[in-house]
């Protein structure tokens, strides 16, 4: 039997209060090597904090951090070359061309010409940025920044990456390269620690931690967090879906409801036994819907149905 390798990034108890909030309290976890790990919540979750503490840019007030092997909360500096962090807002030089950015990231680093020449050009065809090398970075897109972001981040090979919410407000073609670039990445063994407020995106990750608050929600695998949700949903299809939420929020046996594009996604106790209870309220309102059927759960059902009370709606 061999020995488990040590994660790339362990969380332990991390706590950080500021002046009438505590932002992240007690947040234990750990992500290793190829790995996809997002952090998941709404803006006020923890997610930037706890980033930043591992990046060694904000102290805890509490509890324990390492990154790469180093102690970021005793030694910020020592995973510093082991490391890279994209914030938000990357640093980016707009009065620069693509390359004079990357150029100046690797020289940051210590990376040599060659290698910097050769990994750039690597990224940037993974970018579907091969053609923009001269353009102005504040000539590029939303998205296509993000994008520049990320390939600065990666042009000395970092063994750990944080990416504070990397595609927010990005576009979809320049978010489905983003996705494309982190899994190739980890086929390297690198880890990657993401953050979100898409919960369709903790699809795509290995293991997600749903954060509500600053505290600790869930910590798994998409499939086992759905597998083990315990209650069934029923998608609500029709019309009028804010008529079908007025009548349906409060029937016995839901615990959340959340409106979506045609309809309602329902967490009720019992899916059967529910769905000709349903059915038979609408039609005594004489509220017209098109189906009611059982439906796997999605990571936003499980996460709403957590954060919300018995019966309490979600739009």
């Amino acid at each position: 039997m061999t020995d488990q390798p040590q994660p790339a990034i362990v969380a332990d108890g991390l706590t950080k209060s500021f002046p009438g909030v505590r932002a992240v309290d007690a947040l234990s976890f750990d992500v290793r090597a190829g790995e996809i790990f997002g952090l998941v919540g709404p803006d006020g979750a923890g997610k930037t904090t706890t980033l930043r503490m591992l990046a060694g840019i904000m102290p805890p007030d509490a509890g324990n951090a390492t990154v790469a092997g180093f102690d970021v909360v005793r030694n910020p500096e020592g995973a510093k070359h082991a490391l890279s962090y994209m914030p938000q807002r990357f640093g980016l030089y707009e009065d620069l061309t693509v390359d004079e950015n990357i150029r100046f990231y690797a020289d940051l680093f210590g990376v040599k010409k060659a290698e910097r020449r050769q990994r750039s050009s690597q990224l940037l065809e993974a970018a579907g940025m091969a053609e923009f090398r001269q353009r102005l970075a504040g000539k590029l897109s939303g998205g296509m920044k993000q994008k520049l972001g990320l390939v600065c981040a990666l042009i000395h090979h970092p063994k750990v990456i944080l990416l504070d919410e990397p595609t927010t407000g990005v576009d979809p073609v320049s978010r489905r390269d983003f996705w494309r670039i982190l899994y190739e990445l980890i086929a390297e063994g690198v880890a990657i620690l993401t953050s979100t407020a898409y919960l369709d995106e903790a699809e795509r990750c290995h293991r997600v931690a749903l954060l509500h608050q600053g505290k600790l929600l869930f910590c798994d695998t998409p499939a086992n967090l759905k597998a083990g949700m315990g209650k069934g949903v029923l998608s609500v299809t029709g019309p009028e879906p804010r008529s079908l939420r007025s009548q349906l929020e409060h029937a016995d046996g839901i615990s959340s409801l959340v409106l979506t594009g045609d309809g309602l996604h329902v967490v009720v106790d019992d899916a059967p036994r529910r769905i000709p209870e349903f059915e038979a309220r609408l039609r005594a309102a004489r509220v017209s819907f098109d189906a009611i059927q059982q439906v796997a759960p999605t990571i936003e059902d499980l996460f709403v149905d957590a954060v919300g009370s018995g019966g309490s709606t979600h739009a």
